[in-house]
């Protein structure tokens, strides 16, 4: 059952708010800040599958291009499916009544239609025998259905795939209750949503990536005057040691940590980062850059760790405000690298990991040149915000 499959990374749960003898102050120096294997982002890689029902040639091609090649055929298709075999190497298998075979006839899977909640309480996992099981929901319930599927076939030998009409049905299967089905047929007759399905799959696979993250030495920090500062708030908590890819240039990213820290004045909101001014760049999924002042609710960023781990995360919400500013610059070889940011205490830039596994935060209060913060380094010519390439000259 390997074809048509895809690797996908299991988001983890966010932990319980960081607890600390006493609080921890953002007027310290440097925020050192324990964290357990446990709260480390899990990324152990979760394999999905993705097959497709269509009787339209366009889409078969563009499936196989993208490398599902597992395809469910009517039986009256059969000749269809000798025929499409013969233009690629694929897995033709057969719906008859409620079993799915296989060109050898040999059973590979259930089908099973739910359209009730007494449909759904007659599925036992330990009664199914096949080696996966395909549930159609019939009507209009299908979220809260599917995400009672996962929870009762936790622990099943064998994999649940939903048959979905749309690329965005088969993301709320692929992520019910986070964990998600094993996989979704995508029935479908339109060639975009191939593209849209594959498209989140390649920014979820993304997520399995680490980036490389570069040391950087400050070489300057300067009180200068105000401007529009944009707080990003997002769908999802943040953990200690995370944030997002903020700069000036879109050439070098600094690690902005979000404010999930407790501290004596104002309460933890680890679903915020005080990401800087309007014109700074933020890094996005795809290894695109966007406008802080572009991001608004339902877009997408990166949520990256001091260790290179990322995320995709959804903004909630975006407030621009006029706030007093600092300029950081800093240096990496012979190149210059700068980031304005509020001149806050609840405002920090993440540094390189210490021999004592300790995340640390310097808030911008407290940088001094000889500080070595994190840095995304990328190419810096931009259009739209994909990476282009051309000479450009930023300063």
């Amino acid at each position: 059952m390997a074809l048509g499959s895809f690797s996908f990374c299991q988001t983890a749960t966010p932990p319980a708010s960081v607890s600390s003898p006493g609080r921890a102050s953002c007027t310290s120096k440097h925020i050192a800040i324990k964290m357990s294997k446990s709260a480390m982002m899990d990324k152990k890689d979760k394999l999905k599958m993705v097959w497709v029902w269509t009787e339209n040639k366009e889409v078969f091609c563009a499936s196989v291009e993208r490398g599902w090649n597992t395809f469910l055929f009517h039986p009256k298709n059969r000749q269809l499916a000798n025929d499409w075999s013969s233009i690629a190497t694929i897995q033709p298998l057969f719906l008859e009544g409620s079993h799915v075979i296989d060109e050898q006839q040999k059973e590979v899977a259930i089908f099973y239609n739910v359209s009730s909640p007494q449909d759904l309480q007659t599925l036992k996992p330990e009664e199914i025998e096949a080696d996966s099981l395909i549930i159609s929901f019939q009507g209009e319930w299908q979220v809260i259905p599917a995400e009672n599927i996962v929870a009762a076939f936790q622990g099943f030998r064998g994999a649940v795939l939903a048959v979905s009409t749309s690329s965005t049905d088969a993301q709320v299967f692929l992520e019910a209750l986070e964990q998600g089905l094993d996989g979704v047929v995508l029935k479908v007759d339109k060639l975009d949503e191939i593209i849209r399905l594959k498209g989140y799959v390649e920014r979820r696979n993304a997520d399995c990536t680490g980036l490389e993250l570069t040391r950087a030495t400050i070489s300057k920090v300067e009180v200068v005057g105000m401007g529009d500062r944009v707080c990003v708030d997002l769908c999802s908590i943040m953990r200690p040691g995370e944030g997002l890819l903020v700069g000036a240039f879109a050439r070098g990213l600094f690690l902005v940590h979000s404010e999930c820290l407790e501290t004596n004045y104002i309460a933890s909101r680890p679903f915020r980062v005080n990401a800087g001014p309007v014109h700074a760049y933020v890094a996005v999924p795809g290894g695109k850059t966007s406008y802080l002042s572009e991001l608004c609710s339902g877009k997408e960023v990166l949520i990256v760790d001091q260790n290179g781990s990322q995320r995709t995360a959804t903004v909630g919400r975006v407030k621009i405000e006029s706030r007093p500013l600092i300029l950081v610059e800093a240096k990496e070889g012979d190149e210059t690298y700068n980031i304005f940011l509020q001149n806050a205490e609840t405002v920090g830039l993440i540094c390189p990991s210490r021999d004592d596994d300790a995340k640390t935060v310097i808030p911008v209060t407290s940088l001094k040149v000889g500080d070595e913060v994190l840095l995304r380094k990328q190419g810096g010519a931009r259009h739209t915000g994909i990476e282009i390439t051309e000479f450009i000259l930023e300063k």
